[in-house]
């Protein structure tokens, strides 16, 4: 049995408005809000890393929860802008919050990243390979963002979510699902020196690449019946689902998946208006902002599903424990 024991985010001081992009592209503010929902993003200070902000979301974990993490036995980065490829970005945080005795990994699955840890975490406290994991989303995307593609810059913004993994007298974790459509990989990817996918969208700077168009109809044309599929196999009706927290990849994108569910936006957690896409940071930004309201709350069920670059998507139905 296993079960969130603890909670925390953190996203960087630096405010980035819809105004700063004007002097840089062609674009103003009303063309990036009706577009996206976008208000507003974080943007991390020069020499400020992942580890970093992934340091200060564990940090607000301990502060809140009062929590222990340096008997913490395996940690889990789920980011698309680690430090450097190596060592992982898993390990600059063992080294800041001083555990001495962990495992140490990074997940690259872009959007979906902060559910694909949940689900390894929920894998190794049940099996009892580890008691005790840390797994955080966290993101530098200002520093790989393309500042010249005008449909892309906008969007992304810096943050972290941290979450502790114990095991517990009941199953928190109701359900998972996953899967990857790797055909698609060339709509959304990180370019990296002379490689590109299928030859599309070289970028000599290691750039995020992505066709706009084509994820948002890949999202909405699909993550409704993922959804679907996750409640079913947790023997569960959408009326028993209190919240559903997707992706914050744009708010559009949101309210085209809760219409075609006939989901009340109310129930559906998101940080994009405030903190633009935050990739694997944005599902618990998502929730520690709809709880910081009173909207999530404990002992609620709450729904997540992450979506992105891949193109893959990863869920999960969770009792809410904090």
């Amino acid at each position: 049995m296993s079960q969130i024991t603890a909670f925390g985010t953190y996203v960087p001081e630096k405010i980035i408005n819809n105004h700063y992009f004007e002097n840089l592209i062609d674009t103003n503010d009303e063309w990036i809000l009706s577009r996206t929902g976008i208000r507003t993003r974080r943007f991390a200070k020069d020499g400020e890393y992942t580890s970093d902000l992934s340091y200060k979301a564990v940090q607000d974990l301990v502060s809140k929860s009062g929590k222990e993490v340096k008997d913490v036995d395996f940690i889990i980065i789920c980011t698309t802008s680690p430090d450097q490829p190596m060592p992982n970005s898993a390990s600059r945080l063992q080294y800041k919050l001083g555990v001495e005795n962990a495992g140490c990994n990074d997940i690259y699955a872009a959007c979906a990243g902060f559910v694909y840890g949940l689900q390894m975490a929920h894998g190794f406290v049940n099996s009892g390979i580890y008691q005790k994991v840390l797994v955080v989303g966290a993101e530098t995307l200002s520093k790989i963002i393309d500042m010249d593609d005008r449909t892309s810059c906008i969007l992304f913004g810096d943050g972290a979510g941290a979450a502790l993994i114990e095991p517990g007298e009941d199953e928190h974790f109701l359900a998972f699902n996953s899967g990857t459509n790797g055909d698609l990989g060339h709509d959304l990817y990180l370019s990296h020196k002379k490689n590109s996918i299928n030859g599309v969208g070289i970028n000599p700077n290691g750039r995020i690449i992505q066709n706009g168009r084509s994820v948002f109809k890949w999202a909405v044309g699909n993550i409704p019946n993922k959804i679907r599929d996750l409640v079913e196999k947790a023997g569960l009706t959408l009326d028993d689902i209190d919240h559903i927290v997707p992706h914050s990849a744009n708010l559009r994108i949101i309210e085209a998946i809760a219409k075609s569910l006939d989901y009340p936006m109310e129930k559906v957690p998101e940080s994009v208006t405030e903190f633009g896409n935050t990739s694997s940071a944005s599902i618990p930004l998502a929730i520690a902002k709809s709880m910081q309201t009173g909207g999530i709350k404990k002992g609620d069920t709450v729904l997540m599903i992450g979506f992105g670059g891949g193109l893959t998507f990863a869920g999960t139905i969770v009792k809410w424990n904090i």
